[in-house]
Order: structure tokens, then C-alpha cells, then sequence
């Protein structure tokens, strides 16, 4: 069986290599690997400006990685910057919130990787804390913590015990989106995974890195969200799930 094809978002920033500095289209590599480790092929997705190429870019896939990164802009939950908020990303925003919501409507199996976590909170009308104190091992350092799933949830389908993950973040989800509801939190109390029961396709979203580490359980739940739903690339007919994670 052919393996399924999972898109993950990649974003521009400056780079230099060899005699050459310009912009280039940047993903960390432990990405890819984690999706081949799950069983899927992996693809790179470069940022574009239209809604209308989200659409035909979700259309080719069988399953969506939005991947994590640069803070989202409180604008787009309606909130002002806090002094600690990064710098806005709002073409990358703008991208990933196309992406999601194509993802959603086509009902394609899509993975949310901590800044996607937040991403797709955003987009179901939610908001974000800005600043959070102790979800990192330093700058530069990913800090580890445990998470507890939520009985009956689909992620404690895939992952039904605590278990301790790798995270970097100093924002997280404060009011939950439309239709989503939280499926793990951490000791604190803080979202750690959130989906979008009843819909049509599955949506998922986890606050911490599981690239950074060995447990491949949430990928393989995309993965196989995606074998599932299946289809001829670029026909646009839906697929039956949707994963999400930040």
C-alpha cells in the first residue's frame, strides 16, 4: 500500500549557505522524519498568499502538518501585543489560517504542532494566553512535562496514559474556540491537546513538540487518520478525517 502524502507548512525567513544569504523556505528536519517514522510521505509545503492556492494545495494531500514556530499575532483573537508577544508573522499566519481552513472543509486529516495548536484555536474564533512562565528548558532548550489525556477523548484514543513530552512554548490556548473542546492539559492546568468533536473529520491539536522526541503515537493517529480517508491526489472529494498540533 502507497504510503499517504503529508503536507507540512514551512515558513520564509532569512538563511545563509556557502557564499549565499537570502530568504529561504525553512522547516526544521525532525519533521519529515517524524512523519516517515509514522509511515507517511512527507512533503513541504512553501508559504503562498491566496486562498484559493490553499484549497488546491489541501486538495493534493492526504493528510496536514501545521507546524510550530513564531507567535501568533493577537490580532487576529482581537487582543493587543503584550511586551513578551514575538514579533508578528501575518503572512504566515494569513497561510496557515487558509491551510486550516481548507483542511477542515475538505476534510482532510490535519496535525496542529504547538504554534498550529494555537493556530487552529484561533481560527474556531478562541484566544491565547500571551505569556506563560515555565513550558520551556531555557531559550533555546526544550523543557519536558507530563500530559494527561482526557477520558474518551481521541487523543487519549491514541495516547491513554500520561506521558511526558517535549515542549517549548511561553503561549498556550485561554478561551477555547467554537466547537473544540480540550483533550490533555498539564500539571498547571494548561490546554495541552485540543479537537473538534463531532465534526465530520477528526481535528486534533497538541501544545508540545513530538518531533522532539521518541513517541510517534500522534503522528501514526494522522497517518492512519489519512490511509484511511485516502484518495486520488487533487480530486478534491473529502476524506473522512482531520487531525491538529501546535
Amino acid at each position: 500500500m502507497s504510503r499517504p502524502v503529508i503536507g507540512i507548512s514551512t515558513y520564509q525567513d532569512p538563511a545563509r549557505w556557502g557564499v549565499w544569504e537570502m530568504p529561504a523556505v525553512l522547516l526544521p528536519a525532525a519533521y519529515p522524519r517524524l512523519v516517515r517514522a509514522a509511515g507517511g510521505l512527507a512533503v513541504l509545503l512553501p508559504p503562498d498568499d491566496a486562498a484559493d492556492a490553499a484549497r488546491e494545495t489541501v486538495a493534493a494531500l492526504d493528510g496536514l502538518v501545521i507546524a510550530g514556530g513564531a507567535d501568533v499575532e493577537p490580532a487576529r483573537y482581537g487582543a493587543a501585543p503584550d511586551p513578551r508577544t514575538g514579533p508578528p508573522a501575518r503572512e504566515r499566519d494569513a497561510w496557515e489560517l487558509a491551510l486550516i481552513g481548507a483542511a477542515i472543509e475538505q476534510r482532510i486529516p490535519l496535525l496542529g504542532i504547538c504554534r498550529g495548536m494555537q493556530l487552529l484555536n484561533v481560527a474556531r474564533g478562541g484566544t491565547l494566553h500571551q505569556h506563560l512562565d515555565d513550558h520551556t528548558g531555557g531559550p533555546g532548550v526544550f523543557g519536558r512535562h507530563p500530559v494527561t489525556p482526557v477520558p474518551g477523548t481521541a487523543y487519549a484514543d491514541a495516547v491513554p496514559e500520561t506521558a511526558v513530552v517535549p515542549a517549548y512554548h511561553h503561549q498556550a490556548v485561554d478561551r477555547l474556540g467554537a466547537g473544540l473542546t480540550a483533550s490533555a492539559h498539564a500539571p498547571d492546568g494548561t490546554v495541552e491537546a485540543l479537537e473538534l468533536p463531532g465534526h465530520e473529520s477528526l481535528v486534533l491539536g497538541v501544545q508540545w513538540h513530538p518531533e522532539m522526541g521518541e513517541d510517534t503515537r500522534v503522528m501514526t493517529a494522522l497517518v492512519e487518520a489519512a490511509r484511511r480517508g485516502s484518495r486520488t491526489p487533487g480530486a478534491g472529494a473529502p476524506a473522512d478525517v482531520a487531525v491538529a498540533v501546535s
